[in-house]
């Protein structure tokens, strides 16, 4: 391994321009909390890049470019997980895509990946030097100097769209008299039609399929030209933390409890001690390392005894009475994707959130009795 260190010391740029610079070939690795990216240069190029934020996958990118539709991307996945092989490939073998344009998705997700690294203020991050991509890689080749640039532009109007939008939880109201007569584009009527259904800014992100930036952009200009205007946040959903007040003196006794938690099976609480640790020390190494392991666990727990993947979500209460519920951004995503007919596994293959966080949320609906499952 080469250099390695923090992001609040040396910035994504810093490390772009080294790469370049002495024609470094490898992979840069970033790690913050639950999401780790990966970029691969050869010769200073960017080559490629690997995420594990489904928000950043490639079908995702596929369905806001309007290159697939979310019945067609389940049927591709559908295809990727009976007869194995990667998403890119299956999609030019029944020529969907050809390879040309699975080849330009691929260099935009990897930019959207490296500009989201310019607005992490604190991540670790470590160079393997030489490192070589997954043999299943489809090559791109993408100059870092403009990279730089475009990320160093990308973080001011992060600052200007926060002016007028202040988070995720922003919920926008339309202007009284605004028409639906203006010549618009459709991805643009497609926001607006959000808006109008009270979603938060996350949750017209989900729906968009797309990178935050982009729609922050577009609702920042709604907002400024005085067409919609921000009325509030959605609360907070309540959800149970551990207490970690005195974390310095009782880490050796949480981490003690969170294995006794896993090695009796309960995954669950394992996880939640662990998250509470590492949401006030996201650099303790053996609260990153017990992690993955916690969620491993719960997610074959939950599929073996209450999640079954072929199971059917089903409504228990009327959908327009779902608007009194206290429901996250994510929820309100997962809810708006059941529709008596597709499965767990097919709404999860669809869903910009980790298998993890998904079968918690379902979890958690069907305790609150919003949802029940029909085999």
């Amino acid at each position: 391994m080469g250099i390695s260190g923090n992001l609040s010391t040396m910035h994504v740029s810093d490390l772009l321009q080294f790469m370049a610079s002495g024609r470094k070939t490898g992979m840069l690795k970033f790690d913050r909390g639950k999401i780790v990216k990966e970029i691969y240069f050869d010769k200073g190029l960017i080559i490629g890049s690997h995420t594990n934020d489904p928000k950043e996958y490639l079908g995702q990118l596929l369905i806001h470019y309007g290159k697939l539709d979310e019945a067609k991307l389940r049927t591709a996945l559908q295809v990727q997980r009976d007869s194995g092989g990667r998403l890119g490939e299956i999609l030019i073998a029944t020529r969907v895509l050809t390879e040309a344009e699975v080849a330009e998705i691929l260099r935009i997700r990897t930019l959207d990946i490296i500009y989201d690294l310019f607005i992490w203020e604190d991540a670790h991050f470590e160079l393997h030097d030489n490192a070589s991509p997954p043999p299943y890689f489809i090559r791109i080749s993408v100059e870092p100097t403009k990279v730089i640039m475009d990320g160093a532009y990308r973080t001011d109007e992060w600052k200007r769209f926060r002016t007028l939008i202040p988070s995720d939880r922003s919920v926008l109201e339309l202007q009284p008299g605004w028409t639906t007569a203006l010549d618009i584009s459709k991805e643009l009527r497609q926001i607006l039609f959000f808006v109008e259904k009270n979603m938060s800014v996350a949750e017209i992100c989900y729906n968009m399929h797309a990178a935050p930036f982009h729609v922050y952009g577009q609702l920042y200009e709604l907002v400024k030209e005085g067409i919609a205007h921000v009325t509030g946040e959605v609360p907070d959903a309540f959800s149970p933390v551990v207490d970690v007040i005195d974390l310095p003196d009782r880490l050796a006794e949480l981490l003690a409890g969170a294995r006794v938690q896993l090695k009796e099976g309960d995954a669950e609480a394992a996880l939640a001690t662990i998250q509470g640790i590492l949401e006030k020390q996201p650099k303790n190494t053996e609260a990153r390392s017990l992690l993955p392991l916690a969620e491993e666990t719960l997610i074959n727990q939950l599929y073996r005894d209450q999640l079954l993947p072929d199971s059917v979500p089903k409504l228990l209460i009327p959908a327009d009475t779902l608007s009194q519920q206290q429901l996250e951004p994510q929820e309100g995503f997962l809810l708006s994707r059941i529709n008596d007919e597709w499965d767990i596994k097919s709404i999860l293959s669809i869903c910009p959130f980790r298998e993890v966080d998904c079968l918690r949320m379902l979890k958690n609906l069907a305790d609150r009795r919003i949802i029940g499952f029909e085999s």
